[in-house]
């Protein structure tokens, strides 16, 4: 495994030594979000019974930056060795299919686990959400951001330039990460938008997680843990064929 921690020791320190651009932008992003939507709403929005929008807001706004961190990880490395050429020096190594996997996938994680903990760190400040269950808040975030990695990684290997990954970052993850209940519960939504609402993946990582704060969500964490589990396994299971086939990575 010394092949593994070696990528995944590189793919920390690629991101780490531009840390103020890859986790203090995120978390004064979730920062300007929480304030804008807070002063707007917390007078007049109350989603669950006893919780202030701003209560509300901050789970939503930490899981939705490490999503969008986690993916970005994998996308942008794997684009960038494409691009620049350095790719070959990872595949020449003698690395496991599931070494190269592992190791992109970890470190996709670990990033967004670090933008999320800094976005809860300078939000927490406004509204202290209560922590009903930290066992449910850990399961989401690991199991949200190992989705996210492993979609960034999908996006990374198809596209063969920015273009194309910023079209796959703002025609898919974008929307999919706002029209999740982010900002909102979706029982305030119209009977068509809630039904529309829960054939989106992103909207169970975020239900899920928000239950290990409140103790209250929109539908019920077991569920919401059934179907973010079965997206990670295809997604996984989509990506490793993509590394082992080699497509637009060997061939």
């Amino acid at each position: 495994m010394t092949g593994f921690y070696t990528l995944f020791y590189k793919e920390l320190l690629r991101f780490w030594k531009v840390a103020f651009q890859t986790v203090a932008a995120p978390v004064l992003t979730g920062l300007l979000y929480l304030l804008i939507f807070a002063h707007v709403l917390d007078a007049h929005v109350q989603p669950y019974p006893g919780v202030r929008y701003t209560a509300f807001l901050i789970p939503g706004l930490v899981m939705m930056s490490m999503l969008q961190n986690a993916f970005s990880n994998t996308s942008s490395s794997l684009i960038q060795s494409k691009i620049t050429g350095n790719l070959v020096f990872i595949l020449l190594p003698p690395l496991s299919h599931f070494e190269f996997f592992a190791a992109y996938i970890l470190a996709a994680v670990v990033r967004g686990l670090l933008v999320g903990a800094g976005v809860l760190a300078v939000t927490v400040w406004f509204a202290m959400p209560a922590v009903t269950h930290p066992g449910w808040i850990l399961v989401f975030a690991l199991l949200g951001c190992g989705v996210m990695a492993v979609l960034g990684l999908v996006a990374g290997i198809w596209a063969e330039k920015f273009d194309q990954l910023a079209a796959f970052q703002n025609f898919l993850i974008m929307p999919l990460t706002f029209l999740s209940g982010v900002f909102y519960s979706i029982h305030s939504l119209p009977p068509f938008w809630q039904s529309v609402s829960h054939w989106n993946p992103v909207f169970y990582m975020i239900d899920g997680f928000r239950y290990g704060f409140f103790g209250m969500g929109d539908v019920s964490p077991w569920y919401s843990l059934a179907v973010v589990s079965a997206f990670f396994l295809l997604l996984a299971g989509w990506a490793y064929w993509l590394i082992r086939s080699g497509f637009k990575i060997r061939h």
